[in-house]
């Protein structure tokens, strides 16, 4: 079974947030990409670049000669070194999908009041929080 880590209230983070900690030395940003919670090591692999510092936007599409096409707004990550692209929602390089790849993490909204390592224990319902499982 993976370790699970407080992340933040799902509150704190809003559409297009990220959320960087600390799981047993690994930077992990956690992100809100259109509702939906994913995570990625804060690790490029090309230079070893601080990944989750980069910008959320979108890219160019494969399409025909003259034909630009851009899409998937506010869901690849550029990372700030070197600009390599990488789809947050699935880890896959931009460039290279099939060779390059990041780690991800799972992550899941439960109930709890615990800041720290979350151990597993039965709890009341009081705030919904972010959970990160590594």
């Amino acid at each position: 079974m993976s370790k699970r880590y407080w992340v933040c209230k799902k509150e704190e983070l809003e559409p297009g947030a990220c959320k960087l900690i600390n799981a047993d030395g690994r930077s992990i940003g956690v992100f809100n990409i259109k509702g939906t919670l994913h995570a990625l090591r804060n690790l490029c692999p090309h230079q070893q670049g601080p990944l989750c510092l980069g910008k959320i936007s979108g890219t160019m599409l494969p399409s025909d000669v003259g034909d630009f096409r851009y899409g998937l707004e506010d869901q690849i990550i550029r990372c700030p070194w070197h600009g390599w692209e990488f789809d947050v929602t699935t880890g896959k390089s931009v460039f290279k999908s099939d060779q390059v790849k990041l780690k991800t993490y799972p992550v899941t909204v439960e109930s709890t009041t615990s800041k720290s390592t979350v151990e597993t224990y039965k709890v009341t319902i009081e705030q919904q929080s972010v959970i990160l499982h590594a």
